[in-house]
Formats: C-alpha cells, sequence, structure tokens
C-alpha cells in the first residue's frame, strides 16, 4: 500500500496507507464512534463537507451491499481507519469497502491511531484536515485558507420534486439533504410523500395539500441554510410539521431561537437520550456538529422535551401554540438503535388530531 498522511491544522501529522482514490482532499475532520453501520454513515449526506474518524478499529468487515445506502454515494470527503478489513465477509455483501471506495473516488487511509487522533479532536474540537501524499509547507497554507462550502444543503438536496405515491396520509418532505431511511420509515407507515427542494416556497408546497410537513436532516450549519426559515415559518401555521437534526435547528431558528456549533458534535450511535414529560430513556442514532442554545429559548414559543443525559443538550422542541416538534437524533436509526421510531407514529397521529379538530371547527 501507498504511504499518506493526514495533516491536521494544528500541526498534527499521523502516517497511515492508502486505500480508496489516491486523491488529495481537505475536509473538517470528525468522529463517529459508531461500532458498525459505516456504510450508511458515509453516505449519509449529513457527512457532506466532512472527513470520517472510525473510533472502532476494524472497518469494513461485512463490505459494502445493496440495502444500506443512505445516498446513491459517498457524502463524506473521506474516512480514516486503524485497520481497513482484508477479508470483509456478509452474505449480503457484493464487494468490499476498498473497491466500493476506490470505485466511487473517495479517498481513505487506515493504519492510523484512531484512539490517539479522537483524544485530539474531544480536547482540541473538530479541526480542518488534509489527507496528501506528501507533507509541504504548502500544505499548512492551504489548511490555514480552506473553508468549507457555505452552501452544503444546496449541494445534497434534491434538484427536482418527486413523489412515493400512495392511498395513505401525505407528507410534505422538504429535503435539506435526507436519509434513504426516513423515507423507508414514512412509507412502512403507508405515507404518501412527496419530496420538495430546501429551497421550495410555501405556496409550492401548500399547492400540493399536504397533511404534514416533515423537515429533513442534512449537511453543515444551519444558519446556511436560513433562506428556509420564512417557509417552515408560514407552513408551521397551517400543518402539523416534524423536523429531525438539520431540520430540528431550522425549526428551533424559525421560532426565534439561536444555534452554535458544538467542540466535537455527537456523531454514532449510542446517544442515551430522556424525555422529559414521559421520563423515557432512549438510545439514539446522531450527526451533528450544530446544537440549539438553550439559553435562547426563554422568550419564545419553544418547549424543551427531550435532552441528552451526558451533557444536557438540548434533543427536543416543541411548539406550545402550533402541532409542531423535533429532535436532534435521527429516529429512522439506520444504523442505530430503534428505541425513537415511534416519534414518526407520534407525528401522523398529531396529524390525524389536527384533521380531526379542522372537522370539529368547521
Amino acid at each position: 500500500m501507498k504511504k499518506r498522511y493526514l495533516v491536521l491544522e494544528n500541526g498534527s501529522i499521523y502516517e497511515g496507507e492508502a486505500f480508496g482514490a489516491e486523491t488529495d482532499v481537505m475536509a473538517e475532520l470528525v468522529f463517529n464512534t459508531g461500532m458498525s453501520g459505516y456504510q450508511e454513515s458515509i453516505t449519509d449526506l449529513s457527512y457532506r463537507g466532512e472527513m470520517i474518524v472510525f473510533t472502532y478499529p476494524l472497518i469494513g468487515n461485512y463490505g459494502i451491499n445493496r440495502d444500506d445506502f443512505e445516498s446513491l454515494r459517498p457524502a463524506a470527503s473521506a474516512i480514516v481507519v486503524h485497520e481497513i478489513a482484508r477479508r470483509p465477509s456478509n452474505w449480503r455483501q457484493m464487494m468490499s469497502l476498498t473497491e466500493w471506495a476506490e470505485r466511487m473516488g473517495m479517498p481513505g487511509i487506515t493504519g492510523v491511531d484512531t484512539r490517539a487522533l479522537t483524544r485530539e479532536l474531544r480536547d482540541q474540537g473538530a479541526m480542518k484536515a488534509a489527507l496528501v501524499d506528501e507533507v509541504t509547507d504548502d500544505v499548512f497554507v492551504q489548511l490555514r485558507d480552506f473553508e468549507t462550502s457555505a452552501d452544503l444543503v444546496a449541494e445534497a438536496t434534491t434538484k427536482t420534486q418527486y413523489q412515493n405515491p400512495t392511498d395513505g396520509v401525505s407528507i410534505a418532505l422538504i429535503d435539506f439533504g435526507l436519509k434513504n431511511s426516513i423515507l423507508r420509515a414514512l412509507a412502512k407507515r403507508g405515507a404518501n410523500v412527496m419530496v420538495f427542494p430546501a429551497d421550495v416556497s410555501a405556496e409550492t408546497v401548500l399547492a400540493a395539500n399536504p397533511d404534514g410537513i416533515l423537515l429533513s436532516n442534512g449537511p453543515g450549519n444551519p444558519e446556511d441554510a436560513a433562506y428556509a426559515i420564512p417557509t417552515i415559518q408560514t407552513l408551521q401555521e397551517q400543518l402539523p410539521l416534524m423536523g429531525i437534526c438539520l431540520g430540528h435547528q431550522l425549526f428551533a431558528l424559525a421560532n426565534g431561537a439561536q444555534t452554535y456549533k458544538m467542540k466535537f458534535g455527537h456523531r454514532g450511535f449510542n446517544h442515551a437520550v430522556r424525555h422529559l414529560a414521559h421520563e423515557r430513556l432512549d438510545f439514539t442514532s446522531q450527526n451533528h456538529g450544530y446544537a440549539v442554545d438553550r439559553d435562547s429559548l426563554g422568550d419564545t414559543n419553544l418547549e424543551v422535551t427531550h435532552e441528552e443525559i451526558n451533557d444536557l443538550t438540548v434533543e427536543g422542541l416543541r411548539l406550545k401554540n402550533h402541532h409542531a416538534f423535533s429532535v436532534q437524533f435521527h429516529p429512522d436509526a439506520a444504523p442505530g438503535p430503534h428505541d425513537a421510531e415511534y416519534l414518526f407514529d407520534d407525528f401522523l397521529n398529531m396529524i390525524a388530531e389536527a384533521q380531526k379538530e379542522t372537522t370539529q371547527h368547521a
């Protein structure tokens, strides 16, 4: 294998060996604590603009299969592993992770001390990094000047409207970089899902006559997608609404709250979240580097419904005066525990309740 180097903006250098595409890349470096689910993570569009460090030491041991894609191509800019599996084996496997990375043009580096690297990211926070063949002064100059695209949502969203027609409840899903697992969770419940681009107008959505609105996950800083806020404000006044991940953050911004960049974020499938009203504890799948500022909620109509038990991050919100709520984690899981999948049922029940109220007042 060819030698490669992972260079961090703070000057740290990690030596390893190349796999996948041998192209140089710069991105924000973040870590994921999941023991499995690497295929879903790599293709999760919320990772656009980011290079993933996998903390689990062996990655790729069950290869790549047809069922676990969250999007059609890699979303992550590159991946960093301690050891890439040389002989993957699984009955669903169609190729190895190494073969797929090479075919898809995604760079990777193996042989890295990911334990030391993760400790560095926990201590100093997520930072810019470069994956290169040779360490030169020019690499550090480029890292200093490198900025992640401010239009990651525009890169991740669908460019055209599309639909999964059924006779079930009609959901307008605004796509900020959605995971396929969200579509699967809604299809499982018989929903008629209409998917709209991130910059869709409220008028276009309402013209489709949906029963409810879902704001998807997506990459980057929610403030970079602030153009969606007027649409959300109009839609939540008229229809039941649910937000997931970036959709949760945009829902908060639309209602007067603020968000902030976390030191190293939550990326993994073992995050324990407490449902405050029900005293219920769920293990959740998460992938976010921004969070809602709890101190900014005081003058809003938002109420905290969920919180992370380790750092007390705001993990769920409810709008007191409308049928609208959001969660920071992924109830669709994929990968991860399915503890919170009931939230899709809560959403559909909320739609039914709103329709009943409308009928009674008619």
